[in-house]
């Protein structure tokens, strides 16, 4: 089934497109945070980070510091987030994965909410790295 993107990518929906090469689209998100919200997508359908291929995620970090630095040169940007939302419950809506670089200025009541926690045991962290280094393949 295609997604909104691919749809966009196959020009069967309109979009502002800002860079295009053979496997990756840059486009203006329709719903940004703030005006110039970018969006850059490689046009082969993966639903979400981990299923993109090693190969492909240069290209798609390369076009996201291209945009990135067009973003902060036509907005005289201080600073700029870049993020992807992987699964529902992290805020994914489109399943086609995706990078979001979007403008931020100075008292413009965007946040990311953290509720961060401590470590109040070294031995909870070493367990915790623990587990983390027995799955990396």
């Amino acid at each position: 089934m295609s997604t909104l993107f691919t749809k966009i990518i196959n020009r069967e929906i309109p979009a502002e497109i800002l860079y295009e090469s053979d496997s990756v689209i840059s486009i203006i998100d329709i719903m940004p945070i703030h005006y110039g919200h970018a969006l850059i997508i490689p046009k082969k359908e993966y639903k979400n980070f981990l299923e993109v291929p090693p190969s492909e995620l240069g290209e798609l970090m390369m076009v996201t510091q291209k945009i990135a630095k067009a973003l902060v040169t036509a907005f005289n940007l201080e600073g700029f987030n870049f993020f992807a939302n992987n699964g529902e419950i992290a805020g994914q809506s489109i399943f086609h994965f995706h990078i979001h670089v979007t403008p931020r200025y100075k008292d413009d009541g965007i946040s990311f909410h953290r509720n961060l926690k401590k470590y109040d045991d070294p031995q909870k962290m070493k367990e915790v790295a623990d587990k983390i280094r027995a799955n990396i393949s």
